[in-house]
């Protein structure tokens, strides 16, 4: 009698060790936290104005640490080890113990996140925020424990790996030198600033085999002669601008995305930070996640598989940026047809061939489109906490060629840099899809 008695003791505690278990695994599994996670990411890239390309650079190292910690949840889930050549595997944790992944993934990604930023203590926060969050679903203390270490781990691999990037040793290279001929691109008012990130080509590439295996065709060949392609190709741009309906300037100012846009009143001159283009599909990333009702999983291969096509695609645009060295409209319009054009955009502060948002557009796009479906409307919300309204859009492709001809709209882009720049980015976006297995 008493051994039976015993027996039932220990069956009641087994049971309720994995109902508790269950209940709390049904918090953890929901990855609204790794959405607010991420955006807290970009809220603090944004904060510390970082361009473009090293945006992208930080979204990948965090999501990528992201998805490797979650991963482990899903058999079916592949390391990314498999399919870029300079990632080394990971330790493979004691699957015979248990953990929360999710806790790993989020924390991981927060942790490679906050060593690539600035503003640490803003990250910090969220950082608190998430373990809180772990702690209060009830998990119990061994599992957290495991789960975080998992997650310094996970963190302490991807960093490793992203130290031999040759990031660090770019900052030290030289500036981009002005050169003395009409068709080479120069600083543009109000900021005349340098140009940015000249030497990003050196930086290594993730899944594309070298910066320039996706060159474009190359630019229209610079001559003002009132009658030549790039003539009527300037006044395209200067028309443009000059005949611009209320929906061209919306549109030109919802994917506008300038991490710095210098604003002059007078003598006085003050900065407005704004998401970059890559931020802006990152926030897309998650809108489609949250409407799919995406797993965890699934959401952090996702945020993964478009950072990768984002950093790649601008390795690849930075890469011909500084081979073609191509002057702005901006610069051409003034010197050449109208000294008081201004366009409806600042114009940002490197070449202008390829356009670095239609790369970057069209490599994502494509990726989403694996991911997602080629029919997939969504609401993108992105610029409402910039004073925008939110535009509707029923797939990702038609989202990317808005984000492209806005440019055009902007009058900081030639036509070609528009279409060749998609063409560039949606072939990147196709490599990433079929290494990451998103390809069907």
């Amino acid at each position: 009698m008493f051994r039976l008695l015993t027996i039932f003791c220990i069956a009641g505690i087994l049971f309720s060790c994995r109902t508790e278990n269950k209940e709390y695994r049904k918090q953890t599994a929901d990855p609204t936290i790794y959405h607010e996670s991420f955006k807290a990411l970009t809220d603090v890239i944004v904060h510390d104005i970082f361009s473009p390309p090293v945006a992208s650079r930080i979204y990948t190292y965090a999501s990528v640490a992201g998805y490797e910690a979650a991963r482990w949840q899903d058999a079916s889930m592949p390391s990314f080890s498999s399919s870029i050549k300079h990632f080394p595997p990971m330790t493979v944790p004691d699957t015979s113990l248990e953990y929360s992944y999710e806790m790993a993934s989020t924390l991981a990604m927060l942790r490679v996140g906050k060593a690539l930023i600035f503003s640490e203590d803003s990250i910090t926060r969220q950082i608190q925020k998430a373990e809180a969050f772990y702690k209060k679903t009830g998990m119990p203390d061994d599992v957290y424990s495991r789960s975080a270490i998992l997650a310094d781990s996970v963190a302490a691999h991807v960093l490793r790996w992203s130290s031999k990037d040759n990031y660090k040793q770019s900052r030290s290279f030289p500036k981009y030198s002005l050169q003395n001929d009409a068709s080479t691109w120069k600083p543009t008012p109000p900021g005349y600033m340098d140009g940015v990130e000249p030497s990003w080509n050196k930086i290594r590439t993730v899944m594309m085999d070298s910066a320039s295996q996706f060159m474009p065709a190359r630019p229209t060949k610079y001559d003002v002669s009132k009658g030549s392609q790039y003539y009527n190709e300037t006044m395209e741009v200067y028309n443009s601008v000059k005949n611009a309906t209320p929906e061209m300037i919306e549109i030109a100012n919802f994917w506008d995305c300038n991490p710095y846009k210098l604003n002059v009143t007078g003598h006085v001159m003050h900065a407005t930070k704004k998401i970059s283009p890559g931020g802006h599909w990152i926030n897309i990333t998650a809108t489609a996640c949250r409407k799919a009702k995406l797993d965890f999983v699934h959401s952090t291969r996702a945020y993964a598989a478009v950072s990768i096509g984002l950093f790649d695609a601008f390795i690849s645009c930075w890469d011909e940026k500084y081979r073609s060295v191509a002057t702005r409209p901006e610069t051409v319009i003034n010197e050449n047809i109208d000294p008081e054009w201004v366009p409806l955009l600042q114009t940002p502060p490197f070449p202008e061939y390829p356009s670095g948002h239609s790369v970057a557009s069209g490599a994502a796009s494509v990726i989403l489109t694996h991911i997602f479906g080629d029919n997939f409307a969504f609401t993108d919300e992105t610029e409402v906490e910039f004073g925008l309204k939110p535009r509707s859009f029923t797939s990702f492709k038609q989202a990317a060629d808005e984000a492209s001809v806005s440019r055009l709209y902007g009058g900081i882009h030639f036509m070609p840099a528009i279409t060749n720049g998609v063409s560039q980015g949606r072939a990147i976006g196709e490599l990433v899809s079929q290494k990451c297995g998103l390809a069907r």
